[in-house]
């Protein structure tokens, strides 16, 4: 398992956003409001992995992911755009489904 910065993505996410940080699991990071989340790469700590909530508004994705790239650029880092996520409840439980 790579070393996970959760910093320097709470760093990209506020200075691109303005956003906080309202929880991390693993490898995933889950920034206020829930329009999108970055996920870690296991395999290069240089690359992160960007979804956006199903119901995001296309052109504000782009707008939000634009910004979040050019914060990741600035550390000699890759942010990929993977697609969409939505929340789905199984029981007592919610679970993260990527579309």
């Amino acid at each position: 398992m790579n070393y996970r910065d959760l910093e320097a993505v709470r760093q990209i996410v506020n200075e691109a956003t303005g956003l906080d940080i309202s929880y991390a699991y693993e490898d995933l990071v889950f920034p206020e409001h829930g329009a999108f989340i970055i996920q870690f790469n296991e395999e290069s700590t240089d690359k992160l992995h960007c979804y956006f909530h199903e119901d995001c508004i296309a052109k504000d994705a782009a707008t939000i992911f634009a910004n979040l790239k050019n914060e990741t650029e600035k550390r000699k880092c890759e942010l990929l755009r993977e697609g969409a996520y939505n929340f789905e409840q199984v029981g007592d439980n919610i679970q993260i489904r990527f579309l």
